[in-house]
């Protein structure tokens, strides 16, 4: 057994290289304040979360979205925190409006300094009711429209030999939930993308940053589109995206995210269950998928409806309810509600919209952190 002085004086080292790595990692952050950053998807959920943080960190946005009225309200709320914002309705997968819209923040701004990735749509539903098209929607919305943007942006980066690229991909494009696959198929490829961009840009002075979350409290389950059993299926990921166990704060996941940003770092995945479920899939694949079959199993089979519907149009005894109080509370503040699609009953009641389904709520942006 080593003596006791030694024990203590390596425990002390290593101490230090730890309080030295932080050390480390805090200074390599970069200033943000007065760059430019453009978030796709930015008028609701973790969009809207991430602008707002690199509206507090100085930055001048440009967002931009399908949905005119959410993007509206959107602005107003990150305009009230102090910043400078470009708002840009479009449809990233059509390349003509993402090179339009990159070309509009330009126009403004005269350069895009961070360029978040984060727009996206959610299909959920057993593979029996998924079509050719789902797989195509899923792919140009959650990897072509970033492919056209990023594309789009890079000249002016690679000009002034500088740049930072986020890509919010998901731990389902490293192990693949069931009932997903049309989006696992399109967040694996946009995984592999990121990855590479890294390996190609790096040398030009732009930072490419990957990130990996999990479940996080958005409140997206109303805006996800369901098919098969469609309100079975918004149930159990209703709860699943509502549980504080499986899933994490928006708010702290926009933080984490901004500041992997700030530090230029490979890759983060969010939170410790997702690093963990992604080690174990990697070491044990077949174990890990033998355990999603299981899963799977649990899950509504099959049904003959095979139309899309929007979460907020379901409703069941459990969704919402109080089950699914967290989801709901986090739909309302992060703008979820806030365009012109049309909730149920049920959900307008749960969420307090039942006697003015379109009133001016405000999510909770125009507060500074505390």
């Amino acid at each position: 057994m080593a003596p006791k002085w030694r024990r203590t004086a390596f425990l002390a080292a290593a101490g230090l290289a730890y309080l030295g790595y932080r050390a480390l990692r805090e200074r390599s952050k970069a200033d943000l304040s007065g760059q430019v950053a453009l978030v796709t998807g930015g008028s609701r959920g973790l969009g809207l979360l991430l602008a707002r943080e690199f509206a507090l960190q100085g930055c001048r946005l440009v967002i931009c979205a399908r949905d005119a009225q959410e993007l509206a309200r959107a602005q107003e709320g990150l305009e009230r925190l102090g910043a400078e914002v470009l708002a840009v309705t479009c449809d990233l997968t059509e390349r003509d409006q993402a090179e339009a819209m990159v070309a509009r923040a330009l126009e403004r701004f005269g350069r895009i300094d961070v360029l978040v990735n984060s727009a996206g749509i959610i299909q959920v539903g057993p593979l029996d009711t998924m079509t050719v098209e789902d797989f195509e929607s899923s792919m140009a919305s959650n990897f072509m429209g970033a492919v056209y943007t990023t594309l789009a942006v890079l000249p002016q980066m690679r000009e002034r030999g500088e740049g930072r690229i986020t890509n919010i991909t998901s731990i389902g494009g490293r192990v693949p939930a069931p009932h997903l696959l049309p989006y696992d198929a399109a967040k694996f490829a946009f995984r592999g993308f990121s990855h590479g961009l890294r390996a190609e840009l790096a040398r030009e002075g732009i930072v490419v940053t990957t990130i990996v979350p999990g479940l996080m409290r958005t409140g997206s389950p109303v805006n996800a589109m369901f098919k098969g059993h469609q309100a079975a299926e918004f149930t159990w990921f209703s709860i699943a995206d509502s549980l504080p166990w499986l899933s994490i704060d928006a708010e702290q996941a926009a933080r984490c995210i901004v500041d992997a940003t700030r530090r230029g770092d490979v890759e983060l995945t969010l939170t410790g269950r997702a690093r963990l479920l992604g080690m174990v899939h990697d070491l044990f694949p077949a174990f890990t998928l033998k355990v999603l079959d299981l899963g799977n199993r649990l899950l509504p089979g099959p049904a003959e409806h095979s139309r899309l519907m929007r979460g907020m149009e379901l409703a069941t005894r459990f969704a919402p309810s109080w089950l699914t109080r967290l989801t709901n509370e986090a739909a309302l503040r992060y703008n979820e509600f806030g365009g012109v699609h049309h909730p149920s009953e049920r959900h307008a009641r749960q969420v307090g919209l039942a006697d003015e389904p379109y009133r001016a709520l405000e999510p909770e942006l125009g507060r500074s952190r505390e």
